[in-house]
């Protein structure tokens, strides 16, 4: 019999049909015994009340493989609203262990069970709740790619192993690539400023790996990065951009996964079509006004002042996200471009969103002689080097003024749905005390 699917059961009413999945929960009451099987569309629950089928399922345990034939019945009080009544049961894939968490009820996040809910990861995604956190975020990823599509960007895949560090600094991991030393990429920074010079416009959304000795909510040592870079571009128009970004996944993402948002109690994103903006220094005179905690002079925001500058921001500027721009141009990496009226600064800003920062935004510096000065002066870095050499022929060959960002889509993910930290939001997450499972 052709297969039918949980969410197509109610177009199926009257029917004998099969429904074939994983034996999600079981409900043994004497005459009435309940058993729900779970597919990739959701859950039915049947019922059966012949005792030959149900000896086939003793000494079954969740997670059973099952292939079950019944009449499609009309209930209010079943899930989706129907179930199967005179059942035969088809035990296709025993499983005789019992399962080590209760899949059918939901799973603690508080930050004492992580270590749990992790442990068991390859079976705790089983739960319809946790294996809905990855069906929005792949809704996410989905639609970050239309809105980077209908601007006119071209995807690319850059390489995770390079000759030498990226952005620098000791957050690297060094590997033995047949004799010689590799690192693992902190980021597709170079890559994708090459490929302006090639398509203008271009995104990748690929893993990347930071060697950060952080054992923070918001900190991993792997993870999904959506790098976009644009060429032709002016610092503002650069921030619309990837404001507008935010606005379009932000509101397809309710349009696309409604019900599974609301049964993890998010809630939508308040943003304006076009995000507020404030500077650091104003940011830390506000902060310091109000709390009466001096952060006046530092080169950042402290993880509470993010908190404290988006609950701002949305009772006086009517938004969940806020662009910090206005960073001391000190502290800026080696391809960040000096604003021209005031080269104090760099042409950066960060976009903080419901509390943490989810991208980081910069213009380049596109001229190869001031580049190259960067380089050295900055990052104390060899042109000749393998690790910078090709990169700066992208120059020497001609680069227009460009601009790109770093976004992380577990952030990302974490804050639209409202998850207290970024491993909720992560498959099997990788930090300095975790490489399994």
């Amino acid at each position: 019999m052709t297969r039918t699917l949980a969410r197509e059961l109610t177009s199926s009413i009257g029917q004998t049909v099969t429904v074939d999945g994983w034996l999600h929960k079981k409900r043994l009451l004497g005459g009435l015994n309940f058993i729900t099987l779970r597919d990739r569309s959701g859950l039915v629950q049947t019922l059966i009340d012949n005792k030959d089928e149900l000896e086939k399922l003793r000494g079954m345990q969740v997670g059973t493989v099952l292939a079950l034939t019944g009449t499609v019945v009309a209930d209010e009080r079943a899930p989706g609203g129907v179930e199967l009544h005179d059942v035969k049961v088809n035990v296709v894939v025993p499983v005789m262990d019992e399962s080590p968490i209760e899949i059918d009820k939901p799973l603690s996040h508080q930050s004492d069970n992580l270590d749990t809910l992790f442990d068991n990861r390859v079976i705790g995604l089983r739960n319809v709740a946790e294996s809905n956190i990855f069906k929005i975020q792949a809704g996410i990823k989905e639609s970050i790619r239309q809105y980077l599509h209908s601007q006119e960007f071209i995807e690319f895949n850059s390489p995770k192993l390079l000759p030498s560090a990226t952005e620098g600094g000791a957050e690297v991991f060094k590997l033995d690539y047949f004799g010689k030393e590799a690192t693992l990429a902190q980021s597709a920074q170079f890559y994708k400023q090459i490929m302006v010079g090639v398509f203008e416009r271009v995104y990748e959304i690929n893993p990347t790996y930071r060697a950060e000795l952080s054992a923070t909510t918001r900190h991993m040592t792997e993870f999904i990065q959506i790098d976009a870079e644009v060429g032709f571009v002016d610092f503002q128009e650069l921030m619309a951009i990837v404001g507008g970004l935010l606005k379009s996944v932000t509101t397809n993402i309710w349009e696309t996964h409604k019900p599974e948002l609301i049964k993890l109690n998010a809630t939508p994103a308040k943003l304006p079509d076009s995000i507020p903006q404030l500077s650091l220094s104003a940011i830390h005179e506000l902060y310091s006004k109000a709390t009466g905690q001096n952060s006046i002079g530092e080169k950042d925001l402290r993880p509470d002042e993010e908190k404290w500058v988006c609950d701002y921001s949305k009772k006086n500027l009517g938004s969940d996200a806020v662009f910090v721009t206005e960073w001391p141009a000190d502290e800026m990496k080696f391809y960040h471009r000096k604003s021209a009226d005031n080269p104090a600064i760099a042409e950066r800003a960060d976009l903080i969103f419901r509390g943490v920062e989810i991208a980081t935004i910069s213009m380049r510096e596109n001229h190869y002689e001031v580049l190259l000065q960067q380089l050295k002066d900055i990052a104390g870095g060899d042109p000749t080097a393998d690790g910078f050499k090709y990169y700066l022929q992208a120059f020497q060959y001609g680069l227009p003024m460009h601009g790109g960002f770093g976004m992380g889509l577990e952030r990302l993910t974490q804050k639209i749905i409202g998850l207290n930290n970024v491993k909720e939001a992560t498959l099997f997450p990788r930090d300095i005390n975790r490489l399994t499972p």
